[in-house]
């Protein structure tokens, strides 16, 4: 199933895991899927590869997976920074012989030792050249506190609308820590005619040293209410994770009574935390859906 199909007059709550590095036992993934599917996510992506890498095989073998063995609809990431278009099509040929029907369509960053030299720019290209070649469902990202790459507001949200305007039908959000970033990129991205589902990111921020990488690779501001939390438990590696899981909760619960289309939430492959937050907002995602159902 196409994941923009899902959105029909229902709150959406998918996952994202990522594959283990290439040395690593590939059991272990699938001892965390074994754990992660018990929550019933309404799909679960994968992203491309270990660190950004070309291990792209692994996300195609793991996401075919997930729908044919696991019974959940799967996403299948792909960057395409480093690719040309004869790559690419050998990928997208490969999932789509995997029966993969959703690509959640990236630049990426470039490898260790690469010059981002192939035939794709932007995200957008990537977006274009499936769609004009293949039936897939194509998701793509979006950034509520912009693109660290983007000079302002206006101008990412204009490249926001270029990628959809060239085929992407669901958007999924880079991770923020404030709503209220969330909610006033979604008013302006409505208003700039962008009405593709959009689901909000989240990140569970269980350790000191996570937060400070996604800081500096995404440009994350941080709330002074969570600056407290990381200040007061950042030497109590259990109080942080609780209180990372706590500040979560409490984000996907606003969401969701604001009536967001989708939550999306960053598993860092650690089903514990998926879990624990899982169970305290099933009920309220459960309450909005049978609210929809009778609209």
């Amino acid at each position: 199933m196409k994941t923009a199909e899902l959105f029909e007059n229902m709150t959406i709550f998918s996952l994202e895991i990522f594959p283990p590095k290439p040395d690593a036992d590939e059991s272990v993934i699938y001892d965390t899927l074994d754990e992660l599917t018990d929550i019933h996510p309404d799909f679960i992506s994968v992203t491309y590869g270990a660190g950004g890498g070309k291990n792209g095989c692994k996300t195609i073998q793991i996401a075919s997976d997930i729908k044919n063995r696991y019974g959940v609809e799967s996403v299948a990431h792909l960057p395409c920074i480093d690719l040309t278009k004869e790559q690419a099509r050998g990928i997208l040929d490969s999932m789509q012989e995997h029966g993969i029907e959703n690509i959640l369509a990236l630049r990426g960053d470039c490898a260790d030792g690469s010059s981002g030299s192939g035939d794709f720019h932007h995200a957008s290209e990537l977006i274009s050249f499936i769609a004009d070649n293949y039936d897939f469902n194509i998701i793509a990202a979006c950034y509520p506190e912009i693109h660290p790459e983007s000079r302002n507001a206006v101008e990412d949200m204009k490249w926001l609308k270029h990628k959809v305007d060239c085929g992407a039908d669901h958007l999924i959000s880079q991770l923020f820590l404030d709503n209220g970033y969330f909610y006033d990129f979604y008013e302006k991205a409505r208003i700039a005619g962008i009405n593709v589902p959009v689901e909000a990111g989240i990140m569970p921020v269980t350790n000191k040293r996570q937060i400070e990488r996604m800081v500096k690779l995404c440009g994350v501001e941080l709330p002074r209410k969570f600056v407290r939390i990381l200040e007061k438990y950042e030497d109590n590696e259990t109080a942080l994770r609780e209180a990372g899981i706590a500040y979560a909760i409490d984000q996907i619960i606003d969401l969701v009574a604001d009536d967001v289309d989708g939550i999306h939430l960053y598993t860092m492959n650690n089903p514990y935390v998926a879990h624990r937050i899982y169970e305290a907002v099933q009920s309220l995602i459960s309450a909005k859906r049978s609210l929809q159902a009778v609209r």
